[in-house]
């Protein structure tokens, strides 16, 4: 998708792959890619007046988190970009940016599922639900579409607010992983305006953190 962009391919074009041979989640993780499942990606040109570039991780979250509801999947969303059901990751996402392109990557379990030695996972096939992945991204893409153009149109509080509607409760306990390999443990209190995790640390300190692997305790 990243070559598209560079040769000019127009915002909205969705690729869908029935397999990856190289597929890769965040921090350059290998990412399993069976058949079956949903590998898709999709173009946005940012423009001078958009919200940050970065943010764009929570308006495919919460356009993820819609999908699914349209299916009969209860799920909750995680900081920064997973999706979850009954506490597994569902999917994740991905995003890559060339210049003024933004390469939205999403990939979500729907007939199978790894099995990773650091946090459950599923499946929609493990939840007794079968859908083709062409169906599925059909959803997904009106649904983007439509979140997109609130992200443009009335800025990133409403994502927000949606985002956080959809994850776990203020006060769920949280284990961070930074970037730098260290670790803190503390109570969810929120996103600040910038879509950044605040983290509630024992002593009563809010811990704003822009980068890092999240888990539920």
């Amino acid at each position: 998708m990243l070559v598209l962009a560079r040769q000019g391919a127009e915002e909205g074009l969705w690729l869908r792959a029935e397999r990856q041979t190289a597929g890769r989640g965040r921090q350059g993780r290998a990412w399993t890619s069976p058949a079956g499942n949903l590998y898709a990606s999709t173009l946005v040109r940012l423009r001078p007046s958009d919200p940050p570039p970065a943010t764009l991780a929570l308006v495919a979250a919460v356009a993820l988190h819609e999908t699914v509801g349209v299916f009969g999947i209860d799920a909750q969303l995680k900081w920064p970009n997973d999706l979850l059901v009954a506490g597994a990751k569902l999917s994740g996402i991905l995003l890559e940016r060339s210049d003024n392109a933004v390469v939205v990557g999403i990939g979500v379990n729907l007939a199978d599922h790894p099995e990773l030695p650091d946090r459950p996972t599923t499946s929609l096939a493990a939840q007794g639900i079968s859908i083709a992945p062409e169906l599925f991204l059909d959803v997904l893409a009106e649904t983007f579409t439509r979140w997109l153009a609130r992200w443009r149109g009335e800025g990133l509080a409403a994502i927000r607010t949606a985002w956080l509607a959809a994850a776990h409760p203020i006060g769920t306990a949280l284990s961070v992983r930074l970037p730098d390999g260290s670790a803190q443990d503390g109570l969810f209190d929120g996103l600040d305006a910038d879509g950044a995790l605040i983290l509630r640390l024992a002593s009563g300190q809010r811990h704003v953190i822009h980068a890092a692997d999240v888990f539920l305790l």
